[in-house]
C-alpha cells in the first residue's frame, strides 16, 4: 500500500514536472518573441501639459499636425535603426512643428522632442497588441508634461494615414506578426506584464 502511495506521488509529481517544464517553455519563447517586438518597434509618445480639457485637446492637436506634416519622414524606413536615425535627425521639425500649432492655438507652452527608452504597458492599437516592456520613442512634451499620455507606433507606420496595417505588419517578423496582430494571449501577455513590471520597480530602486 505504501509502495503504490509512493509511486503515486512519484507519477504525480513528475507530471507536474513535466507541465510546469512545457508551460515555461512557452512562457519563455513568448517573452523572447515579446522582446523582439520591443527591439523592432519606435512607438510616439506626446505628453499633454496637464489634464485639463484645453490641456487635453491642444495635445491632440498637436498629435494631428505631426502625423500630418511629419509622419512621413519615416515611411522610408526599411528597419528600425533606420527609423530612428530619420527621427532623431527631424526632432528639430518635431519641435518646430508642435511648438507652431501650439501658438496658432494660442498656447505659449514650450515643447520638447527627443528620443527616449521607455516602459510602456501592454496596450491595443488598431487591432494590434504591444507587449509590456521598455521601448524606444520619440517622445514629445508639452509644457511639464503633467497630463495623459498619447501613444502610436511610428515603426511599423501603424499611426500614419498613408499606411495600412497589412503592410506595417510584414516589418515584423513572421513570429512577432503572429504575437502582436492575434489574440489568445492574454494569460501570457499579463504574466509577461507582471514580469517586467517587477523589473522596472527594480531598476527604480536600483
Amino acid at each position: 500500500m505504501i509502495k503504490k502511495i509512493r509511486r503515486n506521488i512519484f507519477a504525480i509529481s513528475l507530471l507536474g514536472g513535466l507541465l510546469i517544464s512545457v508551460l515555461f517553455g512557452q512562457f519563455a519563447a513568448f517573452a523572447e518573441t515579446s522582446a523582439e517586438v520591443r527591439q523592432d518597434t519606435l512607438r510616439l509618445h506626446i505628453l499633454a501639459a496637464g489634464d485639463s480639457a484645453e490641456d487635453q485637446r491642444l495635445k491632440l492637436l498637436v498629435r494631428d499636425a505631426l502625423l500630418r506634416e511629419e509622419g512621413a519622414v519615416l515611411t522610408a524606413a526599411q528597419n528600425k535603426e533606420e527609423a530612428l536615425r530619420l527621427a532623431n535627425a527631424a526632432l528639430p521639425q518635431f519641435e518646430a512643428t508642435a511648438r507652431r500649432t501650439l501658438r496658432e492655438a494660442g498656447c505659449s507652452a514650450e515643447v520638447k522632442a527627443e528620443i527616449k527608452n521607455i516602459y510602456f504597458e501592454t496596450r491595443r492599437y488598431d487591432g494590434v497588441t504591444l507587449p509590456a516592456g521598455r521601448y524606444d520613442a520619440v517622445e514629445i512634451t508639452i509644457g511639464a508634461g503633467e497630463g495623459h499620455n498619447w501613444w502610436c507606433v511610428l515603426f511599423p507606420t501603424l499611426c500614419l494615414p498613408a499606411s495600412s496595417e497589412e503592410k506595417a505588419l510584414k516589418a515584423y517578423n513572421a513570429r512577432e506578426r503572429q504575437l502582436v496582430a492575434e489574440d489568445g494571449y492574454e494569460v501570457r501577455f499579463a504574466l509577461l506584464e507582471l514580469a517586467e513590471s517587477a523589473l522596472e520597480s527594480m531598476r527604480g530602486n536600483g
